[in-house]
């Protein structure tokens, strides 16, 4: 991986650099995503004046940009990466979507809370650390609150459910049994007994912290709710806007619909023929069943589940490397953690640029769930491990040889990200990892959900003709309720909590299954131009080494 000589510095590298740097300085929840030692105490400043530096920023950027000439193909990816990104950030905060945002999974009021998992915790200090930012919390969610109100008094507020939905977020965390309760209890555990100062630090900034979300459940109620709208559609118009923003690439809205209740069809199909594999004779929900029931695929308890996960995930790495892929030596860490939210979900967050802080595998596990079926979740380890996410995002980070900062830290484009680990799915299922029709029928399961959510979301957003199973007409809540629940073998709470995403996230959803179709579809036009020169191996490693740009530009990138 590493036999080819380091690039030299370019002016493009510089630039991107420099954005980098200053954008990690101006945001120190980014700084703890990325692990990088800045202003760990302190939290981002999201006002409109804090918002509008960020733009000064882009825009001082993309002129720097128009004055310089790339010296090779990587500062060509770049330049087309950083005008794509930036570009497209523009137009989302000139259209004040930046300041509007409120939803119930990818908001401020979730980066707040969520940034405390990836603290280190090992010493007093790191918890002195964590306290001293509790205590920034109810100033950070001020700021964001004066966004929240200018955006109002501009006719710019989020949908009536995803208010309620966050005023209730912020019950739950606060509640006696919620994240900020248990929080001292984590620390005794992780630490031992702290020492007395840091103990009293601690309670302080928790209280405080616990205090500013209450504060926001009020604000939330009292000045957002009375002037959010019913209505949980977006329209065509801001859909195709973020559609650009998750996919990094530009599809026919209608073509893309029809193309996804196909797609729909033929898992449906696939699931059915699979059900007999597992029970001749039976539906796909009596399989779904006798899966459920089976013990070889049952685990109780988070700890057997944690411990399944690093197995499955260690298994795989070791399995692979130099083999299927090139996996460099810090990337063959992966840690497996259970989540201290209870919000249901699984997530991966990158490794550290020094991989002293290893990529994890984040598995929130909701109130009430102690038994976890393996046949559904193999696949869910692929997606987040190797050959996915991990596997993705690590080895990015690794390329320092290659790519600049910006390019290995900051550029993230969800439908390449998640279409790459929708395609690592397919791919284990290629390399006979999924032989097992229990396991194949988990990986079906996932299938179905994400192709279910590319009709629901574009369907209700766009207002598109809703499909015959459901009434066809216009889409309802009820309607797209009774669509999810037919695709979908989950918890009605997990459910309900996956429906209000796709409403209130517009174009996040449908980039997993749109991004893999698109990942295809750059594979099979590079097989068809190389022939029988054409290297699996050799696509992945190219493809891998570019980095998460925008899928137009991948395309480009690879196939010309």
């Amino acid at each position: 991986m590493n036999s080819a000589p380091p690039r030299q510095t370019t002016a493009v590298d510089a630039i991107a650099t420099d954005f980098y740097e200053k954008t990690v300085q101006n945001s120190p929840v980014y700084a703890t995503y990325l692990g990088v030692p800045s202003r760990q105490d302190e939290l981002d400043d999201l006002s409109p004046a804090g918002l509008e530096a960020d733009s000064v920023l882009r825009r001082e950027t993309l002129a720097a940009l128009a004055e310089v000439q790339p010296v090779d193909d990587v500062d060509e990816v770049t330049v087309a990466a950083m005008r794509e990104r930036l570009g497209l950030q523009e137009e989302l905060h000139a259209a004040g979507e930046e300041q509007r945002t409120l939803n119930v999974i990818s908001s401020p009021m979730q980066l707040f809370r969520d940034v405390f998992d990836l603290m280190p915790t090992a010493t007093d200090e790191d918890w002195a650390t964590i306290a001293r930012r509790m205590t920034n919390v109810p100033k950070a969610l001020e700021q964001w609150c004066e966004s929240l109100e200018d955006s109002a008094a501009k006719g710019h507020v989020s949908a009536r459910r995803q208010v309620e939905a966050c005023i209730t977020q912020c019950a739950d965390l606060t509640a006696d049994d919620g994240y900020f309760a248990a929080l001292l209890e984590r620390a005794r555990t992780d630490q031992g007994e702290l020492a007395g100062p840091t103990t009293d630090l601690l309670r302080e900034g928790v209280a405080k912290a616990a205090g500013a979300y209450r504060d926001l459940a009020v604000v939330l109620r009292e000045k957002l709710l009375p002037l959010a709208p019913e209505e949980d559609a977006v329209g065509i118009e801001r859909y195709a806007l973020h559609s650009r923003e998750f996919l990094g690439a530009t599809i026919d809205l209608e073509e893309t619909y029809a193309w996804g209740q196909e797609e729909l069809a033929r898992i449906v199909a696939e699931m059915e023929r699979t059900a007999q594999r597992i029970r001749p004779g039976s539906t796909v929900k009596e399989a779904i069943a006798a899966l459920d029931a089976d013990p070889r695929y049952l685990l109780h308890g988070t700890d057997a589940l944690q411990a399944w996960m690093q197995e499955q995930a260690d298994r795989i790495i070791d399995e692979f490397a130099d083999v299927h892929f090139d996996i460099p030596e810090p990337v063959r860490r992966i840690e497996c953690m259970i989540a201290p939210t209870q919000l249901g979900g699984i997530y991966y967050t990158g490794p550290s640029d020094d991989f002293s802080r290893p990529g994890r595998m984040w598995w929130s596990v909701p109130k009430g769930i102690t038994e976890f079926g393996t046949w559904r979740e193999l696949t869910t380890v692929y997606h987040e491990g190797v050959p996915g996410h991990h596997l993705q995002i690590a080895q990015t980070v690794y390329r320092k040889e290659l790519l600049n900062p910006w390019r290995r830290h900051m550029c993230f484009t969800s439908g390449h990200g998640e279409g790459w680990a929708l395609y690592a799915e397919r791919l284990m299922d290629e390399l006979g990892y999924m032989d097992d029709p229990g396991n194949y029928m988990g990986m079906l399961d996932g299938q179905s959900l994400r192709a279910a959510r590319v009709v629901l979301d574009i369907g209700v957003h766009c207002g598109f003709e809703a499909p015959a199973e459901v009434g066809g007409g216009a889409w309802s809540y009820d309607k797209a309720w009774q669509f999810l629940v037919n695709h979908a073998n989950m918890e009605e709470g997990f459910l309900r909590y996956e429906l209000d995403r796709y409403l209130g996230w517009p174009g996040q959803a449908p980039s997993y299954k749109v991004g893999e179709r698109l990942w295809l579809q750059i594979r099979e036009t590079l097989a068809a131009q190389q022939g029988a020169d054409f290297d699996l191996k050799a696509f992945h490693r190219r493809a891998l080494d570019i980095g998460s740009v925008g899928l137009d530009v991948l395309r480009a990138t690879l196939c010309g």
